[in-house]
C-alpha cells in the first residue's frame, strides 16, 4: 500500500492507494500431458493401465497435474467418459499414489456406468499383493470391519465399530504367498473398495504393511536400511465384464521392480538368517 508491503490488520485511511497482485488464472480443467502410459489393454470402451508408484489418478490440491488423468487426456483426446467431470475424465476408481498397478479407465459414459454397477455389485475384482509387517498365524483369512473417517486426525482411515459414527462395511480378504524374515508377502482380494482399506484392514489385525508411515509401518532396521517410505502394495489383477460385449476380463500387471527387489533382499535375509 502507498508503494509499501501493508502491514497485517493495516486501517485505510482516504487517499490511501492499494495495489494487489492477483495470482496467475487457473485453469478449470485438467489439462493434456506428455507422460507415458503402461497400457495393459485398451479398445473404443475401456483402457486398462498399469499405474506406477507415486503418481496421482487425477488433479486435487497439491498435485494439479503430472497425474494419470494428464497423461490420458494426452493418449485419447476427448475419448473419454464425462461422468467424472473435468478433473476425473474416464476415472471409475482409484489407487493410492503410492500404490502400483491395475486401474480402468471409461472411454465414454456407456462404459462408466457399466464399470460403477460392476464395482457397486463387487462382480468387478481386484487383487492386490502387498508386503506386511509381522509373521501371520493362518495361512488365509478375512477383515470384516467398517471404515471411515479417523475422528482423530480426518486425513486417516480407520476401523469404526461405534454405530453412531460413519462408517461403511468393509470386507478384505487375504492368502500367504510367502513368509520371510519379519514380513509376509500376502495377496488380498477386496470385496468392497474403501479408502485405504488393505492398509487400515491390515494394520487392523496387527499387520501394517511395509514402509506405510500412515498406518503404523516404516519402522524395522530393514525399512529404514532401505529407505522404504511409502506402502508396498500392487494391484496385480482386475477382473471384470466388458461394458459392450459382456464377456468376463482378467488383467495382469506383474509385480514392478521395487517390489521384486525388496521381495530379493527379503529372502537373501532369510536365508542368512
Amino acid at each position: 500500500m502507498n508503494s509499501k508491503p501493508a502491514a497485517k490488520n493495516l486501517k485505510l485511511s482516504p487517499g490511501d492507494r492499494v495495489e494487489i497482485s492477483l495470482p496467475p488464472p487457473v485453469s478449470d480443467k485438467a489439462e493434456a500431458e506428455d507422460i507415458p502410459l503402461d497400457i495393459i489393454f485398451e479398445d473404443s470402451d475401456i483402457i486398462i493401465v498399469n499405474k506406477p508408484v507415486g503418481m496421482v489418478v487425477h488433479p486435487a490440491a497439491g498435485n494439479p497435474d503430472g497425474t494419470l488423468v494428464n497423461a490420458l487426456l494426452a493418449h485419447c483426446g476427448d475419448s473419454l467418459s464425462g461422468i467424472g467431470g473435468v478433473f476425473r475424465p474416464g476415472i471409475v476408481h482409484r489407487i493410492d499414489k503410492d500404490t502400483s498397478g491395475l486401474i480402468a479407465v471409461a472411454k465414454n459414459d456407456f462404459s462408466h456406468l457399466s464399470l460403477s454397477a460392476q464395482l457397486k455389485d463387487h462382480s468387478m475384482r481386484r487383487t492386490y499383493r502387498a508386503i506386511a509387517v509381522g509373521g501371520f498365524r493362518e495361512d488365509s483369512g478375512t477383515v470384516d470391519a467398517p471404515i471411515g473417517r479417523n475422528p482423530n486426525d480426518r486425513k486417516k482411515m480407520a476401523v469404526i465399530r461405534d454405530p453412531e459414527k460413519q462408517a461403511r462395511n468393509a470386507v478384505t480378504h487375504f492368502e500367504v504367498c510367502e513368509r520371510l524374515m519379519g514380513f509376509t508377502c500376502v495377496r488380498c482380494r477386496l470385496e468392497t473398495g474403501r479408502t485405504h482399506q488393505i492398509r487400515v484392514h491390515l494394520a487392523y489385525i496387527g499387520h501394517p504393511l511395509m514402509g506405510d508411515l500412515v498406518y503404523g509401518g516404516g519402522h524395522s532396521a530393514f525399512e529404514k536400511a532401505h529407505h522404504i517410505t511409502h506402502q508396498i502394495l500392487h494391484a496385480e489383477y482386475l477382473t471384470l465384464r466388458h461394458p459392450r460385449t459382456g464377456e468376463e476380463m482378467t488383467f495382469y500387471a506383474p509385480l514392478p521392480d521395487y517390489f521384486t527387489g525388496i521381495l530379493d533382499s527379503l529372502r537373501k535375509k532369510y536365508v542368512q538368517g
